[in-house]
């Protein structure tokens, strides 16, 4: 029988209750945003605000990078997740966790990679599902 280590933040975080405002969602990690001057980031810098939700989705064809994980705000590619910290949640994911992104600090500067600073959330499937049933 081959036993699997996790790491122990991952479990920290997975016990840990929901993120405060978030109902069903635990955040997994915060990271600051990879190739942010290389896509759409630069323009839409000015209309991102804290809190905005972000999309997170692998990009296993990466040629960069098989572990990428894509990062995009309504819609258009903003960059990735670190590739020193996507290793885990790209396999997380691979095995159908669900999960979402939120902005949780932005600043105006030179450095690309203290602009934008995300956090990544896992989302409860049976939580989201129970919330929904009883719209």
């Amino acid at each position: 029988m081959r036993r699997t280590t996790r790491p122990a933040w991952l479990l920290l975080a997975l016990a840990l209750p929901a993120a405060a405002g978030v109902e069903g969602q635990t955040v997994i990690q915060s990271s600051p945003l990879a190739g942010f001057q290389y896509h759409a980031g630069r323009a839409l810098f000015p209309l991102m605000a804290v809190g905005d939700r972000l999309g997170l989705m692998r990009e296993p064809d990466n040629p960069h990078d098989a572990k990428a994980i894509l990062v995009t705000w309504r819609g258009a590619v903003i960059g990735y997740l670190p590739r020193n910290d996507n290793l885990d949640l790209a396999r997380l994911m691979d095995r159908g966790l669900r999960v979402e992104g939120r902005v949780l600090h932005l600043q105006s500067g030179r450095d690309p990679w203290k602009r934008v600073l995300i956090e990544v959330l896992a989302v409860d499937e049976t939580d989201a599902n129970a919330t929904a049933s009883s719209r």
